[in-house]
């Protein structure tokens, strides 16, 4: 038996076996290599570089919130929306790339200074008015970005300017399309228009109770209780965490260190000057004036050797425009005149007139501000942190309760309507910043009862929020006994509106007829008005027009009738006249509509610039790849 396996081993049948066992254990031990070998892993294959999954997926996200920002709460983005976002973004991308393309054959590059530079000097990074590398951290958080990636950005945006730049500096502005840009927005128009409000409907007879009880039974919408919800709302903020983070002693001493400027007030001095033109002058003055503080002698003076006087008020030494008028004038005493300094503008004399100390606010007295906001700054950081291990939690299975208990999250259950109101009308708590409560209330009325909670970034609370619906009672009819009152006011509204609508109708078929709308509303004894001129938009228009009507009355032709339900009933009008405008009446006018046309033609070169480019890099998106993409 010995001998046979010997001889089986020898074999080539038996080697061949021992090398796919060899090559499967191989295989197995990199199963994730092999498995993607032949898997697709770039949603975008382009001139100028592939664009991977990852990169994808983070400009989706980003997007996504900027649409949500911008759109508010009431923004819901279903699936059809995420993937045109993903879409979006995507172009985003390419375009990033196909410019990156051009810039790199062109030869057009964007030093790293100048981008540092630039970095530094966006507003919302500073603090007063020094560059605050911390903002900037906590930009890169909330926006799912790197350094590397938000520089990338910010280069790709300046080598664009320089880019579209010499683009759009060659737009053109025909006089024709100039003129027909003044002629649309200057026009104006003259109607004559009937406003019929509810208000001024006669009041309808008492209803029946038939009639009160059809009408009840034909708009049960009206008369309805709203629909509850009952959900869990945990919510993750540094507002939350803030009690529990310790800031130590040592760093609330370097914070104040590195922060002084925000307890320091500069000095301020009350300051006068002369301006003369020669150092002789300047001389002459200062001697005088160290012997008469008389103000008005010196600018009497100053006028007199060809210069000027005035009162500067009280500055800081930074708002003096030169190093050396300040040096000069933060030297002198209180009541002291300082030697003629000289500056490109000519010789100046200056006299303090009074001083007001600065001051500083003593570590002591500016910890507990400071422990606040350095507090509040960890809180953030801790935030982002714990989000994640708040998710984690929920996915492997702990309940929305237990997860906001582990870390430390404030939770509530609530029974709210979409306004946020109880089933009594009252307004219902909500443990989240009021900035974010419309948001909150959104996301209760749109997510599934029973679905996991999935932890949310709130657009407008800069806070994070998961919601766990447990109940949906939905809208009840109350009974008639207890809303008569109510049926019965809605009962005469309706009543006034269907009269109202009767003489407006009534005022359009006479004119369909061929009557005028004044001759009209004088047969019917309604009054009317002769309006205008006026513009076509609502700040432009006459007293005597609803707003509704104003796209109506620059749609039709003269003569045309109108008829228009308003916020207070109902208005009829008849165009009169249009008005051409002069451009000789309006000075600059002509001018300014060349400019916005040519700014509308450099638009146009700039999205055709892009196109072609985006052409030229042939990009090629794999619909497989994109979904995985998709927010």
């Amino acid at each position: 038996m010995i001998s046979w396996f010997r001889k089986l081993a020898q074999s080539w049948v038996s080697r061949i076996l021992f090398l796919l066992l060899v090559l499967s254990f191989g295989i197995w031990g990199i199963e994730d290599v092999v498995r993607n070998i032949w898997r697709e892993s770039a949603v975008v294959r382009m001139e100028g570089g592939n664009i991977e999954v990852p990169e994808a997926q983070s400009a989706a996200r980003r997007e996504l919130q900027r649409i949500q920002r911008q759109l508010g709460p009431s923004f819901e983005a279903d699936a059809a929306i995420r993937e045109a976002v993903a879409r979006q973004a995507l172009e985003g991308l390419i375009g990033g790339r196909a410019q990156r393309l051009e810039a790199s054959r062109l030869g057009v590059s964007v030093p790293d200074d100048q981008v540092a530079e630039y970095v530094r000097s966006i507003p919302s990074f500073q603090t007063a008015g020094r560059f605050d590398r911390m903002i900037l951290d906590q930009f890169l958080r909330q926006n799912d970005m790197n350094e590397a990636m938000f520089l990338q950005l910010v280069r790709d945006d300046l080598q664009r300017i320089q880019l579209v730049g010499a683009v759009r500096a060659g737009a053109p502005a025909p006089a024709s399309l100039a003129r027909a840009l003044f002629d649309w927005e200057a026009e104006q128009r003259v109607a004559q228009v009937v406003e019929l409000p509810l208000v001024d409907a006669p009041e309808p007879a008492a209803p029946t109770e038939a009639q009160i009880e059809r009408f009840y039974t034909n708009n049960p919408q009206q008369f309805s209780t709203p629909e509850l919800r009952e959900a869990v709302v945990a919510v993750l903020s540094a507002d939350v965490l803030a009690d529990q983070v310790e800031v130590p002693e040592e760093e609330l001493r370097q914070a104040y260190e590195a922060r002084r400027s925000q307890f320091e007030t500069p000095e301020k001095r009350a300051i006068e000057q002369a301006l003369l033109p020669t150092e002789d002058a300047a001389k002459a003055i200062a001697s005088a004036w160290a012997q008469n503080p008389d103000f008005a002698a010196v600018r009497q003076a100053a006028q007199a050797a060809g210069g000027s006087a005035a009162a500067l008020g009280t500055l800081a030494r930074d708002d003096l425009p030169l190093p050396e008028l300040a040096a000069a004038a933060f030297a002198a005493p209180d009541g002291g005149v300082t030697q003629p300094v000289r500056s490109p503008f000519g010789w100046h004399v200056l006299r303090v007139t009074g001083i007001t100390p600065g001051t500083t606010v003593p570590f002591e007295q500016a910890s507990d501000q400071l422990r606040e906001e350095m507090a509040l700054e960890k809180a953030a950081d801790l935030a982002f942190d714990r989000a994640n291990k708040v998710e984690d939690a929920i996915a492997g299975g702990a309940t929305l309760e237990e997860a906001a208990r582990r870390y430390g999250m404030a939770v509530a259950t609530v029974r709210t309507d979409a306004r946020g109101n109880d089933a009594e009308g009252g307004p219902v708590g909500l443990p989240v910043p009021v900035a974010g409560r419309p948001e909150t209330l959104r996301l209760i009325f749109t997510t599934e009862p029973g679905r996991a909670p999935r932890l949310q970034e709130l657009r407008q609370g800069e806070a994070f929020v998961a919601i766990e619906v447990r109940a949906v009672v939905p809208p009840a009819v109350k009974p008639l006994a207890e809303v008569e009152a109510d049926v019965r006011l809605a009962f005469l509204t309706d009543a006034r509106k269907r009269f109202q609508e009767e003489r407006a109708g009534a005022l359009m078929a006479a004119m369909r007829e061929g009557k005028t709308l004044a001759q009209a509303a004088e047969a019917a004894g309604i009054p009317s008005e002769r309006v205008g001129p006026f513009g076509r938009q609502p700040d432009q228009g006459a007293p005597g027009v609803a707003p509704e009507l104003l796209p109506i009355l620059f749609n039709i032709r003269v003569n045309e009738p109108a008829m228009i339900p308003t916020a207070q009933g109902f208005a009829v009008a008849q165009l009169l006249e249009i008005i051409r405008p002069d451009p000789a009446t309006v000075p600059g006018a002509l001018e300014n509509a060349r400019r916005t046309a040519q700014a509308q033609a450099a638009e146009d070169l700039e999205i055709q610039f892009a196109n072609a480019l985006r052409n030229r890099a042939a990009p090629r998106i794999s619909p497989t790849v994109l979904q995985q993409v998709i927010p």
